[in-house]
């Protein structure tokens, strides 16, 4: 079969990405960028704003 490549931005370093079931990160373009993107997960630096009742 003649497979399309694909490519994403990587959304931490913004780095262009093979999005491909060898790179092991995606869509990360590496160990690092995705551990990055988890501590800002763990320590609350994504949240969606919400009004309280």
């Amino acid at each position: 079969m003649n497979e399309k490549k694909r490519t994403v931005l990587c959304p931490n370093c913004g780095k262009s990405v093979l999005w491909s079931t060898t790179n092991p990160f995606r869509p990360f373009c590496s160990e690092r960028c995705k551990m990055i993107d988890l501590g800002a997960w763990a320590s609350e630096d994504y949240n969606l704003p919400a009004e309280e009742d």
